[in-house]
């Protein structure tokens, strides 16, 4: 079953370089709501097919999606369910939620969060392995209730930054504490297909419109695939971004 990753649309936070966390009443900036207004429209190839639209709680999420299930309420068979999950909501990021990154970025947990965030724990916060531990388990669990039993249902995940890339990360094999490796941009999809035999990771950061394969392969192609995901990523930043 395939899950469409998306990350929130640009949030006030991130244009003014803070760690919203989950601070009330982060929304969309005005270059966010154009991502989120155009997000149906990079979708056009899926949208028959969504079966569900799962989200995190916060506004900017919210914002988000709101754009595509207008959209979804036009199609032919209705509006796939809009879910609130508390599950794969932002990192708890404690007594660091609300500051600029810039002072951040000075503090000893720092290099921490860069180089081992397995070990990373914010203070009055949780750990960067607890929200892996959450959110891999809650995207399996939702991925049995909406990706249907033959392997060709597709639903779609909105999420926060750091919450993706442990999902990504899980998906990828790869110990968390090379997380950093991947980059998720502000409404950027990236697709998991979890299928029985493994998951397979057919695009990360995907800032155009969306392809898929209709069936993923269960057993990897020896020599490699024929070529039908649209993949697309950008080179992202020498120290890696937390959160927003």
């Amino acid at each position: 079953m395939t899950v469409i990753l998306v990350r929130h649309g640009r949030s006030t936070a991130n244009t003014s370089g803070v760690l919203a966390g989950r601070t009330e009443g982060i929304g969309l900036d005005a270059h966010g709501v154009s991502q989120a207004g155009a997000l149906p429209g990079r979708l056009t190839e899926v949208l028959e097919d969504l079966t569900a639209v799962v989200r995190s709680p916060l506004q900017r999420c919210a914002e988000t999606v709101a754009p595509l299930i207008t959209q979804l309420g036009q199609r032919a068979g209705g509006a796939a369910p809009e879910v609130v999950d508390e599950r794969v909501v932002e990192v708890d990021y404690g007594d660091w939620s609300n500051r600029p990154l810039r002072d951040l970025a000075s503090e000893p947990l720092w290099k921490t969060v860069q180089q081992h965030p397995a070990a990373a724990v914010f203070p009055g916060g949780e750990g960067l392995a607890e929200v892996s531990r959450r959110a891999t388990t809650a995207v399996r669990a939702l991925d049995k209730l909406y990706g249907g039993d033959d392997g060709g249902r597709p639903w779609l995940l909105c999420s926060h930054g750091d919450v993706l890339k442990a999902i990504l990360a899980d998906a990828l094999g790869m110990h968390l504490d090379a997380f950093q490796r991947i980059v998720v941009d502000p409404a950027s999809i990236s697709v998991v297909h979890y299928g029985t035999a493994r998951p397979q990771v057919l695009t990360v950061n995907n800032v155009g419109a969306l392809t898929l394969p209709r069936r993923p392969a269960q057993a990897a192609t020896v020599g490699g695939s024929t070529g039908t995901a649209c993949v697309s990523s950008s080179a992202g930043t020498v120290e890696a971004t937390i959160g927003e």
